[in-house]
């Protein structure tokens, strides 16, 4: 155990975590140049395409040390986006320590702050690494400066990295062996173990990641575990080196895998503990608790005659994304589809481009959703998240909503056009205080619903990038809520429909009824679009019909003539209104979605 070190890389997104991970890979060098591919452990083209990671990974790395020992580095990778934070925080547990990686031309952002608290939550020894020196803009002592000032870390020790040049590689794993503590558990304890990530695998099933804490497990033991009680014999033991490594057993202080015949991902809950059954450890590991969505939108096909195939590409995505929760929908407009359930924005979109592009999908998606609670004249309380579920509002006592605590860090000359976005998605500041003599962290409390649209990426355009977000989930809150519903000829568009508080309902009502008369095509007949608050309605566009003129033939003559034609043109109109229907285009949905510029 001595010879063991378990760590993880921590960043905010884009400051090279994925990089630094392949120098580290081709150092150990367990991969073949032939092999070798640029973020050699992001496995979905989303995420090298986006250069984020989506999916953590793990990789056993055998290190000849400078003292002449084989030491053998546990790199526990994680996911980069807020979307995925208790993943994260799984991963942290497993470990003894990290290397916290910050841009030399970024400096300390809000994600690193994040990163760095909940790293220090589990008491992991930190390092410093300071990434990217190669770059122009770098600019290595003023980060070091931050570090200090920022986060409270000896300067000192950070290391200078360029991870893309592979500049200073072999430092960091002398950093790693000498700085990081060993695993500590006893071998001869019942076996206790960590569960931080699970893959599907089409051959053998879930594949679970572990972290040993104590004991020992191989091929042929009986586990349990110990949320659910379920019951498995483990067939296959092992460790990554990229691809699975059989081994005998798993002792205290490694980290791998087993296979046990484990037919779903969801059945392996990230954070759960095991045990075996025979020799059972006394408690569970302390920190775990069910993942839960907090975006929904409901997915519908293009064409109607696509739902089976779309019924099974999300069976087929729930093997692998044990967070993706999914029930059956249906709406007047968009016929039969499913209402699904998030992480976030990021996994939301995640979601849907798989489905489009591994399985070939053309989809509708409805706008996205929170949960909120609602309680009634009766004294009952439930929580809804989906605007066509939405009972009558005379029934209603209180509605809630749920809140963020979001930490924007930016440099000062950003903070008035900072201040009027959260103000204007109804934030309340808390707190502000300055990073440095230029940069500041800014605390709002904000309504979870007013960052699900276009929060982020407005925040990164009003701060020319250098704006930087993180948030966390608080409780619900009173708020006064409305259903908002988009009539088209007097008749309701359930897709349309989105639950609002009352103060922004107007202008959201607008914005829909604008982009719809923009994406509707021209009918025969007057197309009334309005926005509307139950019975009452508090926004309208028309869309004109094609007008023929019937009076063309008539020269001179009488004006009864000509009023009689307009007359009977008028009739047609009024009875080709009654019978004709108004087909709403795919892009007409999609551009509801898109960013609110109004």
């Amino acid at each position: 155990m001595n010879n063991i070190r378990n760590f993880s890389i921590i960043a905010h997104i884009d400051h090279g975590k994925s990089t630094l991970s392949d120098r580290l890979i081709q150092t150990a060098d367990i991969v073949s140049d032939r092999d070798f591919q640029d973020q050699i452990l992001d496995t979905m083209d989303i995420e090298r395409e986006r250069g984020i990671t989506i999916k953590s990974q793990t990789v056993c790395l055998p290190y000849t040390a400078n003292d002449g020992n084989i030491y053998f580095l546990n790199l526990i990778d994680t996911p980069g986006h807020v979307d995925f934070t208790y993943e994260v925080s799984r991963a942290l547990a497993s470990c003894e320590g990290a290397l916290l990686l910050v841009d030399a031309s970024q400096g300390v952002e809000a994600q690193t702050l994040a990163n760095l608290y909940l790293a220090m939550e589990h008491d992991l020894v930190i390092i410093p690494v300071i990434n990217k020196i190669d770059l122009p803009s770098a600019d290595a002592e003023r980060v070091k400066k931050q570090i200090n000032e920022d986060l409270g870390l000896d300067p000192e020790t950070a290391i200078l990295v360029s991870a893309k040049e592979g500049t200073g590689i072999d430092i960091v794993l002398e950093a790693i062996v000498k700085n990081l503590p060993p695993p500590s558990g006893d071998p001869g304890a019942p076996f206790k173990a960590l569960i931080f990530d699970s893959h599907y695998d089409a051959y053998r099933g879930t594949i679970v990641h572990i972290r040993v804490f104590q004991g020992k497990i191989k091929a042929g033991n009986t586990i349990i575990f110990m949320s659910s009680q379920a019951a498995y014999k483990v067939e296959e033991v092992g460790v990554f080196q990229i691809e699975r490594l059989p081994q005998n057993e798993l002792t205290a202080g490694q980290v791998g895998y087993f296979i046990a015949g484990i037919k779903t991902v969801s059945d392996t809950r990230c954070g759960d503990t095991i045990t075996i059954k025979d020799r059972p450890c006394d408690a569970s590991m302390p920190g775990f608790k069910e993942s839960k969505p907090v975006v929904f939108s409901s997915i519908y096909p293009v064409a109607s005659d696509g739902y089976e195939e779309l019924a099974v590409a999300l069976e087929k995505l729930k093997l692998n994304d044990a967070a993706l929760i999914y029930e059956k929908d249906t709406s007047k407009a968009l016929g039969f589809g499913f209402r699904c359930g998030f992480l976030g924005l990021l996994h939301l979109e995640v979601v849907q481009e798989r489905l489009e592009r591994e399985y070939g999908l053309s989809l509708i998606l409805t706008s996205p959703s929170v949960q909120y609670e609602l309680i009634m004249t009766d004294g009952s309380k439930f929580t809804i998240d989906n605007p066509a579920l939405y009972p009558d509002p005379s029934g209603i006592v209180q509605t809630k909503e749920p809140f963020i605590r979001a930490a924007i860090i930016v440099p000062d000359r950003y903070m008035g056009a900072v201040m009027n976005l959260c103000l204007d998605r109804r934030g309340i500041n808390t707190n502000y205080q300055y990073l440095t003599s230029d940069r500041l962290e800014m605390i709002f409390e904000i309504p979870l619903a007013e960052i699900v649209y276009d929060f982020y990426d407005t925040l990164k355009s009003i701060t020319q990038g250098y704006g930087s977000f993180d948030y966390d989930l608080l409780k619900f809150r009173e708020t006064d809520l409305v259903k908002t519903d988009i009539l088209i000829n007097g008749e309701r568009v359930d897709a349309l429909s989105q639950l609002v508080h009352r103060d922004k309902a107007e202008k959201r009502a607008r914005q829909v009824c604008g982009k719809l008369r923009d994406e509707i095509p021209r009918q025969m007949f007057k197309i009334a679009i309005q926005g509307a608050i139950g019975a009452k309605i508090i926004s309208r566009k028309t869309i004109s019909p094609f007008r023929k003129d019937v009076t063309a033939k008539c020269y001179g003559g009488d004006i009864t003539r000509k009023r009689k034609l307009l007359e009977k043109q008028k009739k047609g109109k009024k009875r080709m209104k009654m019978v004709g229907q108004v087909m709403i285009p795919q892009s007409a949905f999609l551009a509801v979605l898109k960013t609110d510029t109004d």
